[in-house]
């Protein structure tokens, strides 16, 4: 995900949010009120994490509760987060320290559903620091004097890097990361200019398909059970649409439980929205979908946030979370 905040202002953001509303012309509350469904268009990543919402909206879940969804892909939350603050989306879909960082500069995100999490297992998360086919790398530790490509700078990937190389015993002061698209870190490794990379699938999958390893699971290092990415909308908008907001939520929420429980209906859906190879799909590492955000983790994120220097001060977890 891209840097989604950096230009934000609080002032500009709450400007924005005054063109914020609703699919209705009035921008209030009317979702299924007219009997008609309600469209609301939702910004999302095309990976594996945002696979529940398809389903959902297969099965549907957000139907039965009078909401037409409208998927509208994005680079990453760079484009995402301005886009609901100005009322172009009415939600979206971002990783969980961009959602931090913005709380704290004081843009008004309001995380309304749960995302993706980790699996809970070290050694078969679905995101890991792997390493290039025989590379000597073995440790987090080793990363010292090291390069990793990251996606984004100053964001999840290099905070729980960070924090996978200080539970090894290493400086994580010492490691240099580099930005990059995950779709072209399989390729760096292989070509060398980096030596490790924050690999989500299904460029996990690709690294060991082409003989590179995996040395640490840097999100599971962070907390076993940590709050990957979220849904999220303006607090404007929560505001003044609450019996919408909800419908959304528990949707959301059933879509999770479906694909927590169908992880083959998983990988079919992924064919329909992502370039991932029929090849790799059944090789993917599924993240976990619970219903709702863990709240510990995530104050264990914005504690390594703080430590890492990404908040000018520390977000506010009771007025991000649901």
């Amino acid at each position: 995900m891209r840097r989604l905040l950096v230009g934000l202002t609080a002032g500009s953001v709450l400007a924005a949010v005054t063109a914020c509303g609703s699919s209705d012309p009035g921008g209030k509350d009317t979702a299924g009120s007219s009997g008609k469904a309600t469209t609301v268009k939702v910004g999302i990543v095309p990976v594996l994490d945002v696979a529940p919402v398809y389903l959902g909206e297969k099965q549907g879940f957000y139907s039965d509760r009078g909401l037409e969804l409208e998927l509208v892909p994005a680079q990453g939350g760079a484009a995402i987060v301005p886009a609901v603050m100005s009322g172009q989306f009415q939600f979206g879909f971002s990783n969980t320290t961009s959602l931090l960082v913005a709380r704290s500069k004081n843009v008004p995100v309001k995380a309304v559903a749960n995302g993706a999490a980790s699996t809970g297992r070290s050694g078969a998360d679905f995101a890991a620091i792997t390493v290039g086919k025989g590379s000597p790398l073995t440790s987090a530790k080793q990363l010292e004097g090291k390069k990793a490509a990251v996606n984004t700078l100053n964001n999840i990937c290099d905070t729980s890097i960070r924090e996978s190389v200080r539970k090894d015993g290493g400086d994580p002061s010492k490691v240099e990361f580099v930005e990059m698209p995950f779709d072209r870190m399989p390729a760096a490794l292989d070509g060398g200019q980096v030596d490790a990379a924050c690999t989500p699938e299904p460029a996990l999958a690709t690294v060991k398909a082409a003989g590179g390893k995996e040395i640490a699971s840097n999100f599971h290092d962070v907390s076993p059970d940590l709050t990957v990415a979220m849904y999220f909308t303006s607090e404007q908008f929560a505001g003044e649409n609450p019996e919408l907001v909800k419908k959304f939520q528990e949707a959301t929420a059933e879509s999770l439980k479906y694909a927590d429980s169908h992880p083959e209906e998983v990988r079919q859906i992924l064919s329909t929205y992502t370039k991932i190879p029929a090849t790799l799909l059944e090789k993917l590492t599924l993240p976990r979908y619970p219903a709702g955000p863990d709240r510990p983790s995530i104050e264990r994120l914005a504690e390594l946030g703080e430590r890492d220097g990404l908040f000018e001060k520390a977000p506010d977890l009771d007025e991000l979370l649901p």
